[in-house]
C-alpha cells in the first residue's frame, strides 16, 4: 500500500483522486459543446428544470444554493435564450414556476448521451469484477455526496 506524505497508510484516497481526475475529463468532454451556449451554473439550472419538470423558482434557487437575485438573473438570460420558460402559478399568483423548454431538454439530453456513451465504453472495457467494483464504489460515492438518482428527485425538494 502507498503511504501518505505524513507516513500514515493510504486508505485509497489517491485512487479516488485519480479516478475523479479521469471522471472530470469525461464530464468536461460531455459539457464542452453545451458550454458554447450556456455557463456551468446555467446548465445545472436547465438540468434541474428538465429533470424535475415545472418547479417553483424558490425551490430551484435553494437546490442550487444561490440567492433569489442570482437565480432570477440566470433565469432571465436562459429564458431570453429559449432554454427555460417561466409561468405564474394560476392558484397563487405570487409563485413562479420554471421549466425547461424543448431546446433546454434537448441540450440536457445531448450532454447526458455523450456522458453515458463515454462511461459505457469505459465500463465495457473493464473485466466484470472490476466493473462490478466500480459500480458499487460509484454508488457509495453518490450516496455519500447525497446526489439522488433521477427517479429519487421530486419537485418539492427531494
Amino acid at each position: 500500500m502507498a503511504t501518505h506524505h505524513d507516513g500514515g497508510v493510504d486508505s485509497g484516497l489517491e485512487e479516488v483522486v485519480g479516478a475523479s481526475r479521469g471522471l472530470l475529463g469525461v464530464v468536461a468532454r460531455s459539457l464542452a459543446p453545451a458550454l458554447e451556449d450556456v455557463t456551468v451554473p446555467q446548465l445545472r439550472l436547465i438540468v434541474l428544470a428538465a429533470t424535475l419538470g415545472p418547479t417553483r423558482s424558490r425551490d430551484l434557487a435553494e437546490r442550487l444554493g444561490v440567492s433569489t437575485s442570482t437565480f432570477t438573473r440566470n433565469v432571465d438570460r436562459l429564458e431570453a435564450g429559449g432554454w427555460v420558460h417561466r409561468r405564474i402559478n394560476e392558484e397563487s399568483k405570487r409563485e413562479v414556476f420554471v421549466e425547461a423548454t424543448r431546446q433546454g431538454r434537448e441540450l440536457v439530453d445531448d450532454v447526458t448521451a455523450r456522458r453515458r456513451a463515454e462511461l459505457k465504453t469505459l465500463l465495457d472495457s473493464m473485466p466484470p469484477e472490476d466493473r462490478e467494483a466500480a459500480v458499487l464504489g460509484a454508488s457509495a460515492m453518490r450516496r455519500a455526496l447525497d446526489e439522488p438518482l433521477p427517479e429519487e428527485l421530486s419537485r418539492f425538494g427531494g
